[in-house]
């Protein structure tokens, strides 16, 4: 395995809640279930990216397996990333009882994971380029490109901020957030959410443009919803 220098960002290292507990994961793939259409988000996600059965994918952050997994039946092979070695255990279980076999399974993140195969035609990340801070997220996005084929497509969603900069009750926002969150997912997800406000990198969509485009991106397509989702569908010219 590959050595890193000392001050590089550790990206392994545990930001926001902590998965390590097996049953936790179990806990947190059932609300996700409940707080999102997920099967419906991966199908629009597959259409907009137009897998193939002859095309190749990577995911970041593959979490519990669920896009992986619906990616698998579209294209040739999937890579499936994440930092945290319980939640990959739990995916290739899911993926192995649905008798999914194309997905190799990597614990790694977007700084430290190492592809020894030919660049692929996608790159999927959701909900985990903002465990990184603004530095390292360029750093990620740039190893991101370098992945991809001329001509391949970055599926980018995540937690960046929408809302006005200048706002003065920040407060107020969060905490309606927060309350909309518990609502429709319950206590934990709730408590994931003010973790992550207070403990991870989320940034604001103006940053999170112009380090896709600094990293060599071409946005196609970008959506900003509810003041602190962002969805950005971008291209690596040819």
């Amino acid at each position: 395995m590959r050595s890193y220098p000392d001050w590089q960002y550790n990206e392994m290292k545990q930001v926001g809640t902590d998965y390590n507990d097996p049953a936790q994961v179990e806990v947190y793939d059932s609300q996700m279930g409940m707080l999102r259409d997920i099967k419906k988000e991966n199908e629009d996600i597959i259409k907009t990216l137009e897998l193939t059965n002859n095309q190749t994918l990577i995911e970041f952050g593959t979490g519990t397996g669920n896009f992986a997994i619906d990616a698998a039946r579209h294209c040739k092979n999937v890579f499936a990333i994440d930092v945290s070695l319980h939640m990959l255990e739990f995916a290739q279980k899911k993926a192995e009882s649905k008798g999914i076999v194309n997905i190799e399974f990597h614990n790694a993140g977007f700084l430290t994971y190492e592809h020894s195969e030919a660049p692929v035609d996608a790159v999927v990340s959701q909900l985990a380029l903002h465990h990184l801070p603004d530095f390292w997220k360029l750093i990620a996005l740039k190893r991101v490109f370098g992945l991809l084929k001329n001509g391949g497509k970055f599926f980018l969603k995540d937690t960046v901020y929408s809302f006005d900069e200048n706002i003065q009750d920040h407060e107020a926002f969060f905490n309606n957030l927060i309350n909309i969150i518990r609502k429709a997912g319950g206590t934990q997800i709730a408590d994931d959410l003010e973790i992550g406000i207070r403990d991870e990198y989320s940034t604001f969509g103006w940053i999170m443009e112009a380090l896709l485009l600094r990293a060599g991106f071409t946005i196609d397509k970008k959506q900003y919803s509810e003041g602190f989702i962002a969805v950005y569908l971008c291209t690596k010219e040819k």
